[in-house]
C-alpha cells in the first residue's frame, strides 16, 4: 500500500503545469531619444530600438517591452510587445498614439517567430537579447545590457 503510494506521487512530479499569463500593465510613453537600438538585418533601412525603461520579465516567463519601428521617411510605429522564450513566440498587446496612450491590439495571439531578411526584427530579439540560446534572460537589467552591448555576453563569439 505504501509503495502505490509513493509511486503515485512520484509521476504527479512530472505533471505539466499548464501556463498562464499574468496580467499586463500598459507601461508609459516610451522616452524616443532614450531608446536603444539594435541591429536586424542589412537588408531593412529602418531603424529599430527599445524603450530601456519599459523592459520587464515577468514571473509567467515573459520579457515585455516596448518596440520602436522607424522607417527613412521618418514613420514611426511604437508597439507593446511580449516575447515568450520557452515557446519561441511573441505577442502584440498595444499600438503606442502620438498624444503618449495606448490603443490595445485587435489580436490577441501568440504568435511563432520566424526568421525572415528585412523583417526580422523579433528573430533578433530573440536571439541576440531577451532569449540567447533559448532561454530567458533573468532580469530587466540583463536585457538593456545585451541590447546596448550589440548581443548577449553568452553568445560572445571569438
Amino acid at each position: 500500500m505504501i509503495a502505490a503510494s509513493a509511486e503515485a506521487g512520484f509521476e504527479d512530479d512530472y505533471e505539466v503545469k499548464r501556463w498562464e499569463e499574468i496580467a499586463v500593465q500598459l507601461p508609459a510613453a516610451p522616452k524616443i531619444a532614450e531608446c536603444i537600438p539594435f541591429f536586424v538585418s542589412s537588408a531593412s533601412s529602418n531603424r529599430f530600438c527599445v524603450d530601456p525603461g519599459s523592459i520587464s520579465v515577468g514571473s509567467d516567463g515573459v520579457v515585455r517591452y516596448v518596440l520602436v519601428v522607424e522607417t527613412p521617411s521618418g514613420v514611426r510605429n511604437v508597439s507593446f510587445e511580449g516575447m515568450r522564450c520557452e515557446a519561441r513566440e511573441r505577442r502584440l498587446y498595444a499600438f503606442g498614439q502620438p498624444d503618449g496612450s495606448w490603443s490595445k491590439s485587435r489580436s490577441n495571439q501568440w504568435e511563432r517567430i520566424r526568421e525572415a531578411a528585412a523583417n526580422r526584427h523579433h528573430a533578433a530579439l530573440f536571439q541576440d537579447h531577451f532569449c540567447p540560446n533559448g532561454v530567458i534572460v533573468r532580469t530587466a537589467d540583463e536585457a538593456r545590457d545585451a541590447l546596448r552591448r550589440g548581443e548577449h555576453p553568452s553568445l560572445k563569439r571569438y
